[in-house]
């Protein structure tokens, strides 16, 4: 079954035609604290609700069941109604927005409510399943979900964008990463049920296809193909006998020996029989990517590596270019400080956060940013795998872009609000230890109270407005040519404040965004990331 992603949510600016958002007639509509809010137009609360929300995560005001199906019936309205932008979205999502689960749920649940209407225009449905599927798990993932929520009959659109997505992702590293018993779907059953022929121009996929089909079905007769030399180092590592591994690791080739048999420190850690002491991790450190590196930071203290590998260890997490490579949220490396006690840490992750904002502009002017820490944002995390609350992540982003603005007013807010007081220059961290937890989410009151002729007001919120705001929403006080960036970090249903010119909502939180306020700003019309027409 799918799991949670270790991604991230992304950032984007709506632009919704004019009047989409009202106090609907009739019916009224509410946040779910009570103040009058705004319908969303599909196409904004899908976006929304993909970038702000992990599948089946529980979150303060509606079910993980409640989300969940909410997504499916936008995904499948949208597919029949909008391919092209939804085949687009679902796209860009796996990609550049980094969200695993949502895009594969969500081309699973496209195709299959495509099908059931008989929609023949827009992309193909195969083309919509390659496009989701980006690493070598993926197609089983997929196939896993699929067979639970729809049956084992799997239609010939969904194989054969698997089997496109087969001979682009499956090689032999990708075998000794993912092919293991506790997969649903390993690389022999994906191979069995969709028959991917293997690439033209990779002629050694042929044996490679033909050993994870014997793997999977005739372990005791595989053979691994000789002329593989990943496969051969790796069969010759697992053949050495047990009460010999750890002086083979420990040796002085032993991180060569372990880069060049392909072995993770996931499946090292049960070949040895024993324990990660810090020899162990010394040797398979240099062959780890840098958001392992991080999220083991504790096991590396803990096991008593060495000064002089921890400091190449912090170099790496430091290092700009492995920053930008591993595509983290900044939010990652503040829970890994937080997690790591070690002082020897807190310098590297520091820089590693300030790196990963290095796209959050210098904002001309005055702005007011008005960062939400009310009861809901403390009681929700930014996935059910972390432990980071959406409180803590707003604060971060709230803080680097005020640090960067050439004036800003910082402010936290629930049921009372007050001014966060922060010098230029110092570090992001420390910032965030005078942020509190304030109750309540009366917006209007804090944008009442803060807001003085600035250039623009900016709020990281999950929207959930109190019913102190009146129906015209808590962004009423600013005058309507100022503009007006929302951060929706939830993806709720309702939102606080009607659309406009100049009133503009982001989904999720990633460097991403903050681009488009320049954008906007500069009198560029807003776009949706993945097409280069209008909103």
């Amino acid at each position: 079954m799918l799991v949670a992603p270790h991604v991230s949510a992304a950032a984007r600016t709506l632009s919704p035609p004019a009047g989409v958002h009202r106090c609907p007639p009739g019916r009224p509509f509410h946040t779910y604290e009570a103040a009058p809010a705004f319908a969303r137009e599909p196409r904004e609360e899908l976006f929304l609700l993909a970038v702000g929300n992990f599948v089946s995560q529980q979150t303060f005001y509606e079910s993980a069941r409640g989300r969940d199906d909410r997504y499916a019936r936008l995904v499948g309205q949208l597919a029949v109604e909008d391919p092209v932008w939804t085949a687009g979205l679902l796209r860009w999502l796996r990609t550049e927005g980094n969200m695993r689960t949502a895009s594969l749920v969500g081309a699973a649940t496209y195709v299959r409510a495509r099908l059931t209407a008989g929609a023949c225009d827009g992309p193909s449905n195969r083309s919509v399943i390659d496009s989701v599927l980006q690493r070598a798990d993926e197609p089983g993932e997929l196939l896993a979900h699929w067979t639970s929520a729809y049956g084992r009959r799997v239609p010939q659109p969904v194989k054969r964008g698997i089997a496109d997505a087969v001979r682009r992702l499956y090689s032999s590293r990708a075998l000794l990463k993912y092919d293991t018993a506790s997969r649903a779907f390993r690389l022999g059953d994906v191979l069995n049920l969709v028959h991917a022929a293997p690439d033209p121009q990779k002629p050694w996929q042929d044996a490679l296809f033909r050993y994870a089909l014997d793997r999977r079905h005739h372990p005791d007769q595989a053979l691994v193909p000789a002329s593989d030399r990943l496969l051969t180092a790796h069969q010759a590592l697992l053949a050495v006998p047990a009460d010999e591994r750890r002086a083979v690791v420990t040796g002085p080739d032993g991180a060569e020996r372990l880069a060049s048999a392909g072995m993770t420190w996931e499946a090292l850690a049960g070949w040895l029989h024993g324990p990660m002491d810090a020899a162990v991790w010394e040797a398979v450190i240099p062959s780890m990517g840098p958001m392992a590196l991080v999220r083991n930071l504790r096991n590396f203290d803990e096991a008593g590596v060495s000064d002089e590998v921890a400091a190449q260890v912090a170099a790496r997490i430091a290092d700009p270019a492995e920053v930008a490579r591993s595509r983290q949220f900044p939010f990652r490396y503040l829970a890994a400080h937080r997690h790591a006690p070690s002082p020897r840490w807190s310098a590297p992750l520091e820089q590693a956060l300030g790196h990963s904002l290095a796209n959050v502009p210098a904002l001309p002017g005055r702005t007011l940013i008005l960062v939400d820490r009310s009861d809901s944002m403390f009681w929700d995390t930014v996935s059910e795998r972390s432990k980071l609350r959406r409180a803590d992540a707003a604060a971060v982003f709230g803080a680097a872009l005020a640090m960067r603005a050439e004036h800003a007013d910082l402010v936290e807010f629930g049921s009372s609000n007050a001014v966060v007081r922060f010098q230029a220059g110092e570090p992001v961290l420390e910032v965030l230890k005078r942020f509190h937890s304030l109750g309540g989410t009366e917006t209007a009151k804090a944008v009442r109270t803060h807001y003085r002729g600035h250039d623009r007001v900016l709020i990281v919120t999950d929207e959930q407005a109190s019913h102190h705001c009146g129906c015209h929403g808590p962004t009423e006080p600013v005058p309507s040519e100022t503009p007006v960036y929302t951060w929706n970090l939830a993806g709720y249903q309702p939102a606080h404040a009607p659309a406009g010119p100049y009133r503009h909502t982001f989904g999720g939180l990633t460097d991403t965004a903050f681009r488009l306020i320049g954008l906007i700003e500069a009198g560029r019309a807003a776009r949706w990331p993945w097409t280069t027409g209008p909103a």
